[in-house]
């Protein structure tokens, strides 16, 4: 199993049951999505009685295949003597990007280009970029960025097809593209910046994430958390933990640091505090039938900080259930970083689910004196409410630590 699956297992819409997370807040969230096109897609919306929600959206979205053409629809529309707002045609393709309706998504692109009373913005051509490429392949989205006009070929476009390639894990390419970009002189924000950095590992380059992060700060690029966490999972897929800690004081002195990011150190400051986790795990590296080694496990328990600093127990929740279905047996530093982020979140009930689960396991054994150390980190951090959920939990179980 790649990094990329693993790392952006909550990004990629699969079958696995994890489902798109991306960076929710910011404006990348066009892009993370299902990569192909089904040529089978039912729409699940039912379909609506002749005359019922009869709006422009309604008779979109009752397209059931995407050899149905919604530019027919549209035309229906106008000719019945309908405008239809530039707003109004966004929010729909938008929806029809979300439900993976590329193909109709596309058509609806090419109506506001086909129409001069449209002027589109640069999220505008962002969005054709990554249309083009789901629904014609990468060398279509390629050839239709080059063919933009100087104008358009800005922050926004650069980024579109540079995440098309890190999609298709081109490095070639997108180190070409990254290149240019550099030498644009355009004021590209940390999106473009963790594109690279999620190629990367994807790849398994974890050794070239550190100069991406150099290009960052040359550039006097504010990182957002995303960036911070994959400059942290590329230093632990490499075990160097001294330099996750130096990254993380880093976004603990961060001028922009916030409630989320704050509950995402203590987070992060348990794990490593309680988890023991140093250069001796690279002695003892286990592979799955699907390929994870322990070095890639770290990159699973990052995930779990992530959104249990974010305050997402649906993410917690779907991560962990993935973990468990893999074929490799669980060490104590994965039940460490869950019970630790439930805790912080105020889940007890779960905590103590993830304490039974661990004692059910055949390796390894449960480790009370783990618990305690998970105990003193809390209270080192200020987290007193954790520390005691914990240790009642453990009372209730007959596991108390201090009988160890």
């Amino acid at each position: 199993m790649s990094y990329r699956s693993l790392f952006l297992s909550l990004i990629k819409r699969r079958n696995s049951g994890l489902i798109n997370s991306s960076y929710h807040h910011h404006r990348s969230a066009r892009f993370f999505s299902s990569d192909a096109v089904s040529s089978d897609y039912v729409e699940e919306t039912p379909n609506s009685a002749e005359g019922d929600d009869d709006d422009l959206r309604s008779r979109i979205l009752r397209l059931r295949l995407p050899k149905r053409s919604a530019t027919n629809v549209l035309q229906k529309w106008v000719l019945q003597g309908n405008s239809i707002p530039v707003s109004q045609l966004r929010d729909i393709s938008k929806e029809l990007r979300d439900s993976q309706r590329y193909k109709h998504a596309l058509e609806l692109s090419e109506w506001m280009v086909s129409h001069e009373e449209y002027k589109l913005s640069d999220s505008d051509y962002a969005d054709r970029i990554d249309l083009m490429n789901k629904v014609f392949g990468i060398d279509a989205a390629e050839r239709y960025f080059e063919a933009l006009p100087l104008s358009a070929k800005t922050c926004e476009t650069y980024t579109a097809l540079l995440h098309c390639y890190a999609g298709a894990k081109m490095t070639e390419k997108a180190e070409e593209l990254y290149e240019r970009i550099k030498d644009s002189n355009l004021p590209f924000d940390a999106l473009t910046y963790n594109e690279m950095m999620t190629l990367y590992m994807s790849v398994g380059q974890v050794e070239k994430v550190p100069s991406v992060i150099e290009d960052l700060k040359q550039q006097k690029v504010t990182p957002d958390i995303f960036t911070f966490n994959l400059w942290i999972s590329s230093c632990a897929a490499s075990l160097d933990i001294d330099e996750v800690r130096r990254i993380l004081e880093e976004m603990r002195n961060s001028a922009d640091s916030d409630e989320s990011w704050i509950r995402y150190l203590n987070l992060a400051n348990v794990y490593f505090t309680a988890g023991h986790l140093d250069r001796a795990s690279s002695n003892s590296l286990v592979e799955t039938e699907k390929k994870i080694t322990q070095s890639q496990w770290i990159t699973y328990d990052l995930l779990i900080i992530l959104y249990g600093g974010l305050g997402n127990k649906d993410k917690l929740d779907m991560i962990w259930n993935s973990l468990r279905r893999t074929k490799q047996k669980m060490i104590s530093r994965n039940y460490i970083c869950i019970i630790s982020a439930y805790l912080i979140l105020g889940h007890a009930k779960e905590a103590g689910e993830v304490i039974d689960q661990w004692k059910q396991a055949t390796t390894p054994d449960f480790d009370t004196l783990a618990c305690k150390r998970i105990m003193v980190a809390f209270t080192g951090l200020g987290l007193d409410e954790a520390a005691n959920n914990l240790n009642m939990i453990l009372t209730e179980k007959n596991l108390n630590p201090e009988n160890n």
